[in-house]
């Protein structure tokens, strides 16, 4: 009998016995700083836009870029990438959930006395956790030839490429500077970067329709109303919408539309005088449909993203079966393979792994001891958080592994876990603020776990193509994870203080959502009715085959202007697909656009992401000291002059990536999937 054939060994891009330096000083330090701009730019993406954009690309191409600058080694370029995209994910837990405290009222004030050390310890516990959860995982998980890793296959693609990192560098940094000053002009009022109106419809019973600009307060008559938007000139929320695409931004769009400009001007007209006490005196149209919105609508499309939640992990009840079955296998297998004597298969020892979840669950009884103030509660959380974390952070792993962190659903993966462990609660005879607040820590810990394990993993399996040492990279998440929890509570706090959570500057959805749940279960505070309407809602869009019914229920949550802006860029993207395939461009020449277009939008989101940070500071200082520090440069053609800077993005969105095409006998450039 013939034995089998053995199958090829896979040899790593730098050979197991090279020795290259990798865990350097200012790979670490280029990580670190990295990790809190782009998780801080994260945070700032996901309370107003309601998404998050995966780092690892943008991370890749910076480090690179400044690494190469000073010689620095391919596994140098490795570890600056796997620790400064970490801060990504921490953002993208933190941001779906620790606001929830706020808007549920459980903190009565999110600065740094009520909130500070707090939010470290649910970011810190949940982003360690997720790191030595996925340890535990790493050999076998990454060696799956069933998992793909398309981002990680891409980003470890990126780093071999090289010399395309100059051309990719100047292209996301210049668009990072071009996104803040565009954003910065906007916010001092040099062009209208948004623009609202009113839309009376039927007044008196008359089939009239007239357009007048929101600038006094109309009187409030009889009939139906609603506020139409023009997209916002807002270089980040243009820039998801390029990177989305047409389609999704379209649908995104579609709930905006269906709130503002069906909902709301129906309801008013049927309960106008009876929300004038929701608008704290006012008296005018646009309070009213705001008022409308925000009480009324918001509740629907809290129970819609309920719907949308869900059937995102119904559609992946296959994959989420199968991340579970490899669990627990998986721990079976590295439990007897763990320890290696191999460069490239040198994880954490097992003692630290085991050591450290020990001190975790410790740390987990302490914290929702905190919240709950009960040590039975406490103890069940954390047991029901470490069990739940293990399966969420296999099971995102097993998800980034076959679809990409980019499509990871975490927000429904906490989801399930703010229900199982609010009905905990309730059996515990747990309610009221400490057990919401107990719910919420629950959630937030397995939110950012689950986040920061699939990001984790993914850049794993990055460094295992490219040769990096699994020890080294998991010691330089863990320092990631410590800096960016402590580092991203201000960037909350400067947004919180500029603009409120749950207001349409900052809506915060997923957030809103969690809020919500916990005080409707757990504290029996929530608008059912409603909530049941967003339901049937819900399932209707799931027979009619809408594709996505989390994001039609997420633009209803979001003030039209950011769907508008995010479907905007959607077109651009279309339009420069449309050109594309038009030209006579090979697979080469048309994955450079891609590249470049991806790249555009990037440094456009990162760009005022960050200015907007730093112009919230501002705001918040001016709310605290009452004296105006930013400067306003209003002026008689605002409204002309915004028309031309979005002609202006447009026309570098479709034109830039379109001229970064290259020769046709170039080298096809990895393709950039986010």
């Amino acid at each position: 009998m013939t034995p089998p054939e053995t199958e090829k060994k896979f040899r790593s891009y730098v050979p197991d016995k090279t020795d290259l330096r990798e865990f350097t000083l200012r790979a670490i330090l280029l990580g670190l700083v990295m990790t809190v701009v782009l998780g801080a730019a994260n945070l700032y993406l996901g309370l107003r836009a309601g998404m998050t954009i995966a780092a690892t690309y943008p991370a890749a191409v910076i480090g690179m870029a400044i690494l190469r600058l000073m010689k620095g080694s391919i596994l140098e370029e490795n570890m600056a990438r796997t620790i400064g995209s970490i801060g990504e994910s921490v953002a993208a837990g933190a941001v779906f959930t620790i606001p929830a405290f706020v808007l549920s009222g459980v903190w009565p004030a999110f600065d740094i006395e009520n909130g500070y050390w707090k939010s470290v310890a649910l970011m810190a516990v949940g982003g360690t956790l997720g790191i030595l959860f996925v340890t535990l995982l790493r050999r076998v998980m990454v060696e799956d030839p069933e998992l793909p890793f398309p981002e990680s296959v891409a980003a470890a693609e990126i780093h071999k490429a090289g010399q395309q990192g100059a051309r990719a560098a100047q292209i996301l940094f210049a668009n990072m500077g071009l996104g803040a000053a565009v954003y910065f002009l906007g916010a001092i009022n040099v062009f209208a970067a948004s623009k609202d109106f009113l839309v009376h419809v039927g007044e008196l019973g008359r089939s009239v329709v007239k357009l007048t600009r929101v600038t006094g307060t109309p009187t409030l008559q009889a009939g139906a109303m609603t506020t139409f938007s023009a997209p916002a000139i807002s270089p980040a929320y243009i820039g998801v919408g390029y990177i989305i695409g047409p389609r999704l931004g379209a649908l995104n769009f579609a709930g905006g539309v269906f709130a503002w400009g069906l909902l709301v001007p129906l309801l008013v007209f049927f309960l106008g005088p009876q929300m004038q006490p929701y608008v704290n005196g006012e008296t005018g149209w646009a309070d009213v449909a705001g008022s409308t919105w925000y009480n009324v609508v918001r509740p629907i499309a809290v129970g819609g993203m309920m719907v949308g939640a869900s059937f995102t992990l119904f559609r992946m009840r296959k994959n989420l079966g199968i991340g579970i079955k490899r669990a627990v296998s998986d721990l079976r297998k590295s439990a007897a393979a763990h320890e290696a004597t191999t460069r490239t298969q040198r994880d954490l020892s097992s003692k630290v792994v085991f050591g450290g979840l020990g001190v975790v669950f410790l740390c987990m009884i302490a914290l929702y001891y905190y919240f709950a103030g009960v040590i039975g509660a406490a103890v069940a959380a954390a047991v029901v958080m470490i069990v739940l974390g293990f399966f969420f952070a296999a099971v995102s792993g097993n998800l980034v592994g076959m679809i990409g962190s980019s499509n990871n659903p975490v927000s429904g993966l906490t989801l399930c876990t703010l229900v199982i462990s609010a009905l905990l609660m309730i059996a515990m005879g747990l309610r009221g603020n400490a057990g919401i607040a107990a719910v919420l820590g629950v959630a937030a810990v397995v939110c950012v776990s689950s986040a920061v394990a699939g990001e984790m993993l993914q850049d794993l399996k990055a460094g295992h193509i490219l040769g990096g040492t699994p020890s080294k990279m998991q010691i330089g998440d863990l320092l990631g994870i410590a800096v960016s929890s402590m580092a991203l509570f201000f960037p909350l706090m400067w947004l919180h203080r500029a603009y409120t959570f749950g207001t349409p500057q900052l809506s915060a959805p997923q957030a809103g959502l969690m809020a919500s749940l916990a005080q409707g279960i757990v504290g029996g505070n929530m608008a059912w009715p409603l909530v049941v309407v967003g339901i049937m809602m819900g399932f209707g869009l799931i027979l009619i085959e809408v594709r996505s019914p989390m994001l039609f229920s997420v633009g209803m949550y979001l003030p039209l202007e950011t769907t508008f802006a995010i479907f905007v860029g959607g077109i651009f993207r279309w339009l420069t697909d449309k050109y594309r395939d038009k030209g006579n461009f090979n697979d080469a020449q048309k994955a450079r656009i891609e590249n470049a277009g991806i790249l555009t939008a990037s440094g456009l989101i990162a760009g005022e992401a960050l200015c907007g940070l730093v112009v919230a500071g501002f705001k918040a200082a001016e709310k605290s000291s009452g004296h105006k520090i930013l400067p306003d440069w209003t002026w008689a053609g605002t409204a002309w002059l915004s028309l031309l800077v979005l002609i202006a993005l447009a026309t570098l969105m479709i034109r830039l990536p379109l001229a970064n095409a290259g020769r046709p006998d170039e080298p096809a450039p990895p393709t950039a999937i986010m």
